[in-house]
């Protein structure tokens, strides 16, 4: 059995982002315009996310410190990946982080607020700290 009795389970597609501070004033979208993603719920209690920024550059081929350097960073700046276990606590999932790409995440508690409804699934995060401003982000 599910730890959501099936409702989850499967890969669902980020088709928008949008963030807020916390008076509710929208701020730029948390992953640019036209991010790429996914999110996979299995039926064995993992959780596995992926959100590529829109608008990303390759790497240059060949490229020398310092630029490499500067376009590693850019690189990681722009992807978010994260894998782990949930659960679903009324109507709240819970992503127990296991591994990230951000280690900061590792071992925190994420509660996410679910409306699973025709197909779709649409999940709000709690307020987190961004630089000098509290930003809560969307994510459909």
């Amino acid at each position: 059995m599910t730890p959501d009795d099936g409702k989850l389970v499967g890969t669902w597609k980020l088709v928008s982002a949008s963030s807020a501070d916390s008076s509710g004033q929208k701020l730029e979208p948390p992953y640019g315009a036209n991010p790429v993603g996914f999110l996979t719920y299995g039926e064995d209690g993992r959780v596995t996310a992926l959100i590529s920024f829109g608008g990303r550059r390759p790497l240059s081929m060949g490229a020398k410190p310092p630029a490499l350097q500067e376009e590693q960073a850019e690189a990681f700046k722009t992807f978010l990946a994260y894998g782990g276990r949930y659960r679903l606590s009324g109507d709240k999932v819970i992503h127990s982080i296991e591994v990230s790409s951000i280690q900061n995440f590792v071992n925190k508690g994420e509660r996410q607020d679910a409306d699973h409804r025709a197909g779709v699934a649409a999940f709000e995060t709690r307020l987190v700290r961004l630089t000098d401003c509290l930003r809560s982000e969307d994510s459909i």
